[in-house]
């Protein structure tokens, strides 16, 4: 009985978010590009008043810096302190 309601769930779930996913995935992407742009704001030079707050969320964001700071059109790292590139 459970298996059929895992099945039922998982159809409605397909049904229903299915036809999104594109559209989730890029609001997504979006917000945690706000996300590292408003923790990385003192680094890039932007007076930034919770910095004291945001500096140890830092190493959390190195892992795809790479990928996220191609998708805001720059060629090298804005970071003279990360060079991934």
């Amino acid at each position: 009985m459970t298996s059929r309601w895992a099945s039922l769930r998982a159809g409605l779930e397909e049904f229903y978010a299915g036809p999104y996913r594109r559209t989730f995935a890029r609001a997504r992407r979006e917000e945690d590009d706000l996300f590292r742009m408003v923790v990385l704001a003192e680094a890039l030079g932007v007076p930034d008043p919770a910095a004291y707050y945001t500096v140890e969320l830092m190493p959390a964001l190195y892992e795809d810096f790479h990928a996220w700071h191609l998708r805001m059109g720059m060629d090298h790292s804005p970071l003279e302190h990360v060079g991934c590139c």
